[in-house]
């Protein structure tokens, strides 16, 4: 049995414990935690090893730096897409779906505390999670389709659980970037915090859930788990070559340039 305390996923990840509660940090701040490939992967490992240590009964998720996560990095999309094979890039896209199958499977209840922006891959981040507190100057959102991009992850049923058919669809098809307080109004937040408090607010409520009886509150929680996502399972196996289509539009490419130019896309439906 691996212990918490001593795992360590320098440089991009890391997990440590505090007491009964485990804390899995990410630390690419200076990229506004921008997700890697090899970032995700460790995010993967941190969840797996959390998960398997007994003596932790309940997962705080946080962030270094000013923002919790804004996703991607599209820098290493643009490179792999233009040195991968089409098998290669296809097998490459599920790894999206394992770390929210990871995050959701931790047996412990899990609290995501959110600052600055958390937007794409850092919002199914926090949606994967029992429980979301974010600070109050806190703006998130799910901004691939402003990216031509299609929601991929296996993430869609995570924001229809929690908001609701009509909200769903507001959060993603808009790739608005919300306040904090409308996603609380709306049920994907579950407290605001003042600023800089998002951490210390989200290990007061994982102390809550680590000091109840273990075992009944990791039946409780797959078991609400395992029927909410039920349908989800069963369909959303497609959406990475979803994204290989979109992957390979003409709009993708000019997104991708009209983000590094820092101007509007020139979209033309190809």
């Amino acid at each position: 049995m691996t212990d918490a305390k001593k795992m360590n996923h320098a440089p991009f990840v890391t997990l440590h414990s505090e007491g009964n509660i485990g804390i899995i940090t990410l630390r690419r701040a200076q990229h506004r935690n921008a997700l890697t490939t090899a970032m995700i992967e460790q995010l993967i490992t941190a969840a797996i090893t959390v998960s398997d240590d007994e003596k932790i009964t309940a997962v705080v998720i946080e962030a270094q730096g000013d923002n919790f996560s804004v996703g991607a990095d599209l820098n290493e999309i643009k490179a792999e897409k233009e040195q991968r094979s089409l098998l290669r890039a296809r097998r490459d896209a599920e790894q999206g779906g394992r770390l929210m199958r990871s995050l959701r499977d931790i047996h412990q209840p899990t609290v995501c505390a959110v600052q600055g922006i958390a937007t794409g891959g850092g919002t199914c981040i926090a949606a994967a999670c029992d429980f979301r507190i974010a600070t109050a100057n806190a703006k998130i959102g799910v901004g691939e389709v402003r990216m031509a991009m299609n929601l991929m992850w296996q993430a869609m049923p995570y924001y229809v659980d929690l908001l609701g058919t009509a909200r769903a669809k507001q959060l993603i098809m808009s790739g608005q970037l919300f306040p904090a307080e409308t996603l609380c109004q709306w049920g994907f937040i579950d407290e605001i915090s003042p600023p800089g408090e998002a951490s210390a607010a989200a290990r007061s409520w994982a102390q809550t859930y680590a000091d109840l009886p273990p075992v009944a509150m990791q039946m409780i929680k797959r078991s609400i788990n395992r029927y909410a996502q039920a349908l989800g399972e069963s369909i959303m196996h497609m959406d990475h070559d979803q994204w290989l289509l979109t992957a390979q539009s003409e709009d993708f490419q000019e997104s991708l340039e009209a983000f590094k130019a820092k101007r509007p896309p020139k979209l033309t439906g190809r």
